[in-house]
């Protein structure tokens, strides 16, 4: 009656054992570390660049404790936090400003662990400490931009069309084109809308002028607002790249807003300085008359010297064909031709006249795409002008990897922010603070779980100590899958914990009542167990399910802290079902299951 097959007690005892494995690594703490990741899209994190970075600390008798290589970044582990800082010195002069040289910090498990991919969770901000931003983007604004553009785009369709028109002006969320007569404004609409598929035009006349208004249909504004949003992320993550953050958070929090947590950065005037900044793109002929100079040497007259994505320097003319406002969008593509990855760039009307007369005045000839930031340029890239490019549709190519195309689109996309945005909320966690905070955090879960076992164990007697192997059993589980889903543990995170080991005691509360109160009605203990088990079980999955339901609409409609507490709110109903039912009654069946005659049991 109270017995379990073999199979099931071995698939208990399996998950058990892959629990201890996988939340291991939390128990080992962390070191200081260095991590060292690429910026340009040409380098990459190999066995050349680990040989570098040994080489760099040898020469300066730093030797790490652990020195690895994972797929994009290389990381040494120290045994202080001097040798950390000194080795970040050290990497950053050896390296140069084409590799991120990041503080961090590594777990100290075994290597053997480190290969079965148990890693530690992480630590969100209000327990390691640094700062965090939430972000506003400035959605009129967005929207005022687009109507600028396409104010200035009617004015250049117009004229290249010669169609006469008395004037454009724009009020609100109206932009209005005066015309002569009816019969222009009608082969004006006709063109303009051809042209100009996210307006809206609407015929007005007022006071004998002859009018029509245009505006941003609502689809129109709503993809402005979702590029803003998602320009504006990736321009964040460009910029957060050399603050040299490890494991940066940058993500959208619901329509307008964007949270930034820096872990480790206490420097607030800098983070919101490298935030803020601005950067502009600029297409450029390339001098080919002239020999590029050794790095540092003086451009020839004329000229300006740039290095490219390469780590080559280029010489480009001075004078600006054009800027970066005129693109519209950029695009990672194909090319029709050869089927090889490429680039695809729309600009607006005025830019699309401009390169059109750039490029038929220098077939031939090469052009480059340059990017400036904090007053230093790169080179994106420099293609060959092989034709007259006309129609404000323009393709680079030229031997583009599938990821090379979508980092230059985005580039081209992501130099400038979309719109702007102001901080709303700003929070610096110091060092201390945080380890207080994980301080704090694991002695209420140890004094609640104490409190527990000596409450089931006075009150249950054998199986109030069952119950809390369960419990223990349930908390090892939880901090496995958290760790195994490499979740961020946070102060409503650890309060998760700890309410997961009051639900789950519950659970076990309810059988042990249910096993008494069959026993105060005359029946034998074996068949008191079993009914116990089995009858609180619809009672206690109800409980848990509608707990659920509120830990998903939790997940589903909050942001933040607030979800980060409603996963390991519901991954602890998982973990205490299977805890409180399963792990408890094999427990109790390798007690008492079997012994044929069992006259008592102790329950208290």
């Amino acid at each position: 009656m109270n017995r379990y097959p073999l199979w099931k007690y071995l698939l208990i005892a399996a998950v058990v054992a892959l629990g201890l494995v996988y939340a291991l690594p939390n128990l080992y703490g962390e070191s200081p570390a260095v991590q060292v990741l690429p910026l340009r899209a040409n380098l990459k994190a190999d066995e050349a660049l680990l040989k570098r970075v040994d080489d760099a600390l040898r020469a300066a008798q730093l030797v790490p404790e652990v020195l690895s290589l994972d797929a994009t970044s290389v990381k040494a582990r120290f045994a202080d936090t001097d040798s950390q800082l000194k080795a970040k010195d050290v990497l950053h002069a050896q390296l140069g400003e084409d590799y991120v040289v990041a503080l961090n910090l590594l777990s100290r498990s075994p290597q053997w662990l480190s290969d079965m991919n148990a890693l530690p969770m992480y630590l969100g901000l209000d327990l390691r400490g640094g700062v965090h931003f939430l972000l506003q983007v400035d959605m009129k604004s967005a929207l005022d931009k687009a109507l600028e553009a396409a104010s200035s785009d009617i004015r250049s369709t117009l004229r290249e069309q010669n169609i006469a028109y008395s004037g454009v002006s724009r009020e609100g969320t109206l932009v209005t084109v005066k015309f002569r007569d009816a019969e222009t404004r009608t082969k004006g609409e006709a063109e303009l809308k051809q042209r100009f598929g996210g307006l809206a035009f609407e015929e007005r006349d007022t006071g004998g002028e002859v009018l029509l208004n245009a505006s941003l249909k609502p689809t129109e504004e709503t993809r402005i607002q979702e590029t803003a949003v998602q320009q504006n992320l990736i321009t964040l993550r460009n910029r957060v790249n050399e603050l040299g953050v490890a494991e940066p958070v940058i993500q959208q929090q619901g329509i307008d807003r964007i949270v930034v947590q820096l872990p480790g950065v206490q420097d607030t005037a800098r983070a919101k300085d490298i935030l803020g900044r601005t950067a502009t793109l600029e297409v450029r002929l390339v001098d080919d008359t002239h020999q590029v100079g050794a790095p540092g040497s003086v451009a020839p007259f004329g000229t300006d010297m740039f290095k490219d994505r390469d780590g080559t320097f280029i010489l480009v003319k001075k004078s600006v064909l054009l800027t970066g406002e005129r693109i519209s969008d950029a695009q990672p593509g194909f090319d029709s031709r050869d089927n090889e990855p490429a680039v695809h760039i729309n600009l607006d009307a005025v830019g699309a006249r401009k390169f059109k007369e750039a490029t038929r005045e220098n077939v031939g000839k090469r052009m480059a795409i340059i990017l400036f930031e904090k007053g230093k340029g790169e080179v994106v890239t420099a293609p060959v002008i092989r034709e007259e490019i006309g129609g404000g549709r323009v393709q680079i190519s030229g031997k583009m990897t599938t990821e090379e195309a979508k980092d230059v689109s985005l580039l081209l996309r992501a130099g400038a922010l979309a719109a702007p945005m102001d901080i709303v909320e700003e929070r610096t966690v110091g060092p201390s603070l945080g380890a207080d905070n994980i301080e704090r955090g694991f002695d209420s879960t140890k004094i609640g779980f104490f409190v527990i076992a000596i409450f089931m164990i006075v009150y249950y007697l054998m199986f109030g100590g069952i119950s809390v192997l369960a419990l223990g059993v349930n908390l090892l589980l939880l901090v496995a899958l958290l760790s195994m889903l490499q979740a961020t543990l946070t102060l409503p995170g650890m309060a998760g914990i700890a309410l997961t080991l009051g639900m789950a005691i519950d659970s076990n509360v309810l059988i042990n009542e249910r096993i008494r109160e069959e026993l105060r009605n005359g029946v034998p203990p074996q068949a008191a167990i079993h009914a116990g088990y089995e009858n609180a079980f619809a009672t206690i999955f109800d409980s848990n399910i509608t707990t659920m339901i509120a830990g998903i609409a939790l997940f589903m409609f909050g942001s933040g802290p607030i979800k980060g507490f409603a996963v390991v709110l519901c991954l602890g109903i998982l973990t205490s079902l299977f805890s409180a039912v399963l792990v408890s009654r094999a427990l109790v069946n390798l007690i008492y299951g079997r012994k044929a005659r069992l006259n008592k049991v102790a329950i208290g």
